[in-house]
């Protein structure tokens, strides 16, 4: 484990602590200062927290800065690889978080609708670090990043309205589960991930007209990518001051949204990782199908579930629960890859 998390920049490496440290200053902040919730909801625009906006939109605009766009065409050559990508990122990926969030919150809707938006929300960043630790094809995780990030952007809205709005009803959840339209979900993700989109494709358009790919990805990339996690904290310390008092109250909570998350991400990784050798796919590309599968976009399920429910919300406050689950387990399992390296593609 240390070998591993010691490969990781500074930031990365305690990105446990921070989120933690994140929480405990924000709730902090909310049951030891008193009118600091009336101070924060002065910067509101209509339904918006301008803040927290800020904060959303800033941690999802380095990582599409990071996507090579221009690898796409070399997994769409390999139509086996992007094919089981697709059925293990929105086929198998949202059913499962579907049922076990059925199955552990279904007393607790809104906590419900946050397991979900985390299932539907796949993942566009920390992937790169987990299969590059995990000794995963560069290649084909630009590439499939990249595809979930356009695809993200053309379906999630709808994805979101199917598995929030529709499916629960069909399962006794009707009237437990807040109605929304797709229209509604479908403006969060222009806010939130349409607009971080094309200033990343921007910047790395315009950028590689003046610099090498070289300097960009070895110099720029390490740059930015710090924007991500501080933004991340900011919006985690202004949500938990707005709920302090709550927080402090429903501790276990904390417990019950774990469960689900850490059956999750330890199923969608030993499913990916059988299907893709099952398949005839060799190491690289099945650690990197597997972590592709296995990993959320935290950072949109906070800004949809904000931005659609509210920051108050229990939806808001379960997928805030995310990246506290995924990261340890995440690294716990690319020691499992390495393993599974050694004993499965030994010949190799």
């Amino acid at each position: 484990m240390s070998a591993i998390t010691s490969k990781l920049s500074f930031l990365d490496r305690y990105l446990t602590v921070w989120i933690f440290a994140a929480m405990a200053a924000g709730v902090g902040l909310g049951y030891f200062v008193p009118g600091i919730e009336g101070f924060i909801n002065r910067f509101q625009s209509g339904t918006t927290n301008i803040p927290i906006a800020a904060g959303l939109m800033l941690m999802m605009y380095p990582p599409f800065a990071k996507v090579r766009y221009e690898e796409l065409p070399d997994v769409f050559r390999d139509k086996k690889v992007l094919a089981l990508s697709l059925v293990q990122n929105w086929i198998v990926g949202p059913l499962l978080m579907f049922a076990l969030a059925m199955i552990f919150l279904h007393d607790r809707p809104e906590y419900m609708v946050g397991l979900i938006m985390i299932g539907l929300a796949r993942c566009i960043a920390m992937v790169i670090v987990w299969n590059e630790l995990a000794k995963g094809s560069t290649e084909y995780a630009a590439g499939l990043v990249a595809f979930n990030s356009i695809f993200q952007v053309l379906f999630f809205s709808a994805y979101a309205w199917v598995f929030i709005t529709v499916l629960p009803p069909l399962f006794g959840m009707s009237g437990a589960v807040v109605d929304i339209s797709i229209r509604q979900i479908a403006e969060s993700v222009f806010i939130y991930l349409g607009i971080p989109c094309v200033a990343g494709v921007l910047t790395r358009v315009i950028m590689l007209r003046f610099v090498s790919k070289d300097w960009y990805h070895t110099r720029f990339v390490p740059k930015i990518g710090p924007i991500t996690l501080i933004a991340l904290l900011f919006t985690i310390v202004v949500m938990f001051s707005l709920k302090g008092k709550l927080i402090i109250g429903i501790p276990l909570d904390v417990v019950r949204i774990a469960i689900p998350l850490l059956l999750y991400f330890i199923l969608m990784f030993g499913i990916s990782f059988f299907m893709s050798r099952r398949l005839g796919a060799n190491y690289e590309k099945s650690a990197t199908l597997s972590f592709t599968a296995a990993s959320n976009n935290f950072e949109l399920a906070i800004a949809v579930a904000v931005a659609v429910y509210g920051i108050n919300s229990g939806a808001a406050f379960a997928a805030v629960i995310g990246p506290l689950v995924e990261v340890p387990v995440m690294i716990g399992l690319v020691n499992v890859a390495l393993l599974f390296q050694k004993r499965y593609f030994a010949a190799a």
